[in-house]
């Protein structure tokens, strides 16, 4: 089932709620698109968030569940889930997975360093609603999953005329 993981961790790291104003499908529509810009794009280390590793950059892989994988977000990925989220209507969860690669910039060459591995779940409830689960798998953790759910929610704001996500605040 497109945009489902069926073994998303029941433990996560961090859950975020936000408000949208957009319909659900054009919301979803428009994080694929914003996943898939960003997809393989160089970013420095602290166009993301505070450098763990000073003079280093950053490259996102993101990709999409179906079923018991996940598919990368490359042109004809993201086309084929456009047409769903608008053919068939909005999904009700969004599990996606991003590798992040990290590269240390040095003079002429750059050295790969250790990946960061995460699972991202976006579930869309009542009220134009969503909550932002995410799990770290593996990795060293340059970039915490607060930073990568606040980056992930600035890239998506920063795409819109006007502010797309806004947090919900914690009784």
């Amino acid at each position: 089932m497109l945009g489902f993981y069926e073994n998303f961790p029941e433990n996560f790291h961090r859950a975020d709620s936000f408000k949208y104003s957009l319909s659900r499908s054009s919301l979803q529509q428009k994080l694929i698109q914003v996943l898939n810009e960003m997809n393989r794009s160089s970013f420095t280390f602290e166009g993301v968030s505070s450098p763990a590793v000073p003079k280093s950059s950053v490259i996102f892989e993101f990709g999409i569940a179906d079923a018991g994988n996940f598919n990368f977000l490359n042109e004809a990925e993201t086309k084929k889930v456009l047409e769903a989220v608008v053919g068939r209507g909005a999904l009700q969860v969004m599990d996606l997975f991003c590798a992040i690669r990290y590269y240390k910039n040095q003079e002429t060459k750059k050295t790969p360093l250790r990946f960061d591995y995460f699972m991202l779940r976006m579930v869309f409830g009542k009220e134009k609603s969503v909550e932002l689960q995410v799990f770290h798998e593996r990795g060293p953790r340059y970039i915490s999953p607060e930073e990568l759910a606040d980056f992930l929610v600035r890239k998506v704001n920063g795409s819109a005329a006007r502010k797309v996500l806004k947090p919900v605040e914690p009784f």
